[in-house]
C-alpha cells in the first residue's frame, strides 16, 4: 500500500507492505530515497511487514515549506501505520534518524540496525573542502559534477558505469538544497548513546570515508554491547553493494527480538 501521510507542514510518500507480526521499518540516506532499499526487499523474503518512506524533499515526498526534523517526521509515520514496536533500519541520514528515534521512544523499538550511520552531535564529520567544493558546484548549476564528486565521496566501491549509485545522487541533490532552510538538526544524539538499551548492529564499508568508518566505531563502542560489522568491498552504499548482507542483518535482528508487536 502506497499513499501520503501528512505530517507537520507537509506530507510524505510512505509504503506499507501489511501482514502481522514485528515491522520492520526503513530509513533512507541523504544520497539516495526509499528506492534504495528496492536491491533489498526481495532477500527481505514475504514474512515481515516493511514501512518506508521518503524524507521530505526526497523521491516522492514534496519539498518542505516549513520547519521539520527527522526524527519528528519519523514518530508521526509511526503513528501513522499505528506501529506500537518495531526494528528500525537506518542508512546514514536514516541512521541518525532511527538512533533520534530510538532515544526519544525507547519502549517503540526492538531493536536497530545501522548502515554507516550519521548522528548528531558527532563533531568533526564535515569535510570543509568537500563543502565548500559541493557549494561551488551547486553555484554553477554543474549536477553533472556534484554526481561525480559525490561517487568519488561515498560510491569508491562502484565500478563505472556506476548507474544504480548515479541514479540514486541524481534523485537526491536536489533534496540536499531544497530542504537546506527548512530542516531542523534533532537534539544532540551522540552524548546520549549510552542510553541505548536495545539489540543494535552497526554496519561500515571499508572502502568509505575515513571520516564516517572513525565516527561509526565510536558510535559502536558507546552503544552498549553493539555489534560492529565491517562490510568489505563496500563504501556508503550498503543497500546497493552487499543488498543480501543487509538483509541478512536485518533477518537476524528481527529474529533476535522476537517478532511481538507488543501491548498497548
Amino acid at each position: 500500500m502506497e499513499l501520503m501521510v501528512q505530517v507537520k507542514d507537509g506530507e510524505v510518500w510512505a509504503e506499507d507492505t501489511g501482514g502481522d507480526g514485528l515491522p520492520v521499518v526503513l530509513l533512507h540516506p541523504g544520497i539516495g530515497d526509499a528506492r534504495i532499499w528496492d536491491p533489498v526487499l526481495p532477500f527481505l523474503g514475504k514474512g515481515p511487514r516493511v514501512i518506508r518512506y521518503d524524507a521530505r524533499g526526497f523521491g516522492r515526498s514534496p519539498k518542505p515549506t516549513a520547519s521539520y526534523t527527522q526524527a519528528e517526521d519519523l514518530r508521526v509515520v509511526l503513528d501513522h501505520f499505528d506501529v506500537r514496536r518495531a526494528v528500525l533500519v537506518g542508512s546514514s541520514m536514516g541512521g541518525a534518524t532511527a538512533i533520534s528515534g530510538a532515544l526519544n521512544e525507547p519502549a517503540r523499538v526492538a531493536g536497530l540496525v545501522l548502515l554507516c550511520p550519521g548522528v548528531t552531535g558527532y563533531p568533526d564529520l564535515e569535510v570543509p573542502e568537500v563543502t565548500a567544493k559541493i557549494a561551488e558546484l551547486a553555484t554553477a548549476g554543474d549536477m553533472d559534477g556534484l554526481v561525480a564528486l559525490a561517487l568519488d565521496i561515498w560510491g569508491r566501491s562502484g565500478t563505472a558505469p556506476d548507474t544504480r549509485a548515479e541514479a540514486a545522487l541524481r534523485a537526491a541533490i536536489p533534496a540536499w538544497f531544497t530542504t537546506y532552510a527548512h530542516q531542523v538538526d534533532d537534539p544532540p544524539a551522540f552524548p546520549r548513546l549510552a542510553e541505548l538499551s536495545v539489540p543494535c548492529t552497526l554496519a561500515v564499508g571499508d572502502d568509505d570515508q575515513p571520516e564516517v568508518i572513525r565516527c561509526n566505531e565510536a558510535i559502536s563502542a558507546a552503544i552498549p554491547d553493539c555489534t560492529l560489522v565491517r562490510l568489505p568491498d563496500c563504501d556508503h552504499f550498503p543497500t546497493l553493494r552487499a543488498p543480501e548482507t543487509v538483509a541478512r542483518l536485518v533477518g537476524e535482528a528481527r529474529g533476535a527480538v522476537g517478532t511481538v508487536v507488543g501491548h498497548d
